[in-house]
């Protein structure tokens, strides 16, 4: 008997190979696609002049100054990227108990916010109202007596966030995971005259040990007195972490974030068959010192694994990802 004949006794006709036989075939069935509109570019913005800083964890990763960020935010809305996320490294004696500086209308991240919407009117500002960067402990809430204070943190975040409105942020982005925030700063907004202005909210972000080389980049390593498991989902909460999101959704949320990102896959599904919503993931900066200190020992095909990891995002449901990837991505799609 023929060979081929058994095999399609075996199968029938389902020949999931004819599918995948030729390039043209492969690309005619392509069910996701990475286009530089799916990235969102975090960087770090340093006070002074002139900076352009390395950031040793994360190789490719600079501190800049305002000006260098406006520089470099010219060349990725020419790539075609839609939006930048700020994160402020501020001096070390600006810092204190309560973040106060997150209060103060011209302070960095709003500074940087102004002269880049200036300069490239085009691109989105996403801003974070956390207050880790400004706290001399590196919480993200105001720290009384071994807790984080809610109540109080909502308080300082909804008037940190009209400022960063005020400066021209286009979408705010609460990181801190304070209970009541998302309808607090939606009814600040309002109130302030800043309908416009979107939430994206971190709907779920989790207790997770990616977030090392980011704490390094904003100076809050050696500053972080205990941990963020009070206020961050456990890695082990799935339904928990649905439920967060959940009450932001009630809350007015526009949009919706994972982070971290490619551990938590399942995550980004859930929250998009659930909701509705746009959905992000972070792709943080643990994930991306992986895949460049790999790719530097030569142990695996950085761009390839770059390009997968991305991919992934979008084929769990993701419509776009905040990744330091960004502009490196948007460059290779250009070519081809």
């Amino acid at each position: 008997m023929d060979k081929t004949h058994i095999v399609d006794e075996v199968t029938g006709h389902r020949r999931m190979r004819r599918n995948r036989k030729a390039d043209w075939t492969r690309r005619m069935v392509q069910e996701n696609r990475l286009t530089a509109d799916d990235f969102i570019w975090p960087i770090f913005i340093v006070p002074g002049t002139g900076i352009v800083d390395p950031i040793k964890a994360m190789p490719g990763v600079n501190r800049m100054s305002i000006d260098k960020a406006v520089e470099a935010v010219k060349e990725a809305a020419d790539l075609g990227i839609p939006a930048i996320a700020t994160f402020p490294d501020i001096e070390m004696e600006l810092r204190d108990v309560t973040g106060s500086q997150s209060l103060v209308a011209d302070n960095l991240i709003n500074q940087a916010t102004a002269a880049i919407k200036k300069a490239v009117p085009n691109i989105g500002v996403i801003t974070d109202v956390a207050l880790d960067p400004f706290t001399s402990h590196g919480h993200d809430g105001i720290l009384r007596d071994g807790i984080i204070i809610n109540d109080e943190t909502v308080d300082q975040v909804v008037r940190a966030a009209i400022l960063q409105a005020d400066a021209g942020a286009d979408i705010i982005a609460p990181s801190e995971m304070m209970d009541g925030r998302i309808g607090a700063i939606r009814r600040g907004l309002d109130a302030a005259g800043h309908q416009d202005v979107g939430i994206m909210s971190y709907a779920t972000k989790f207790s997770s040990g990616y977030y090392g080389p980011y704490r390094e980049a904003i100076n809050t390593s050696g500053l972080l007195k205990g941990d963020k498991n009070s206020y961050y989902v456990s890695p082990a909460n799935g339904t928990e972490a649905l439920r967060d999101a959940a009450l932001d959704v009630e809350e007015g949320a526009d949009m919706m974030m994972v982070k971290p990102g490619i551990a938590y896959l399942d995550i980004c599904w859930r929250v998009k068959e659930a909701f509705g919503l746009p959905t992000y993931a972070y792709q943080v900066s643990g994930e991306y010192s992986q895949i460049k200190a790999a790719a530097m020992n030569g142990w695996i095909d950085g761009e390839r694994i770059m390009m997968e990891t991305l991919l992934c995002f979008k084929r769990a449901g993701c419509d776009g990802i905040l990744t330091y990837f960004a502009v490196e991505a948007a460059q290779k799609l250009a070519k081809g």
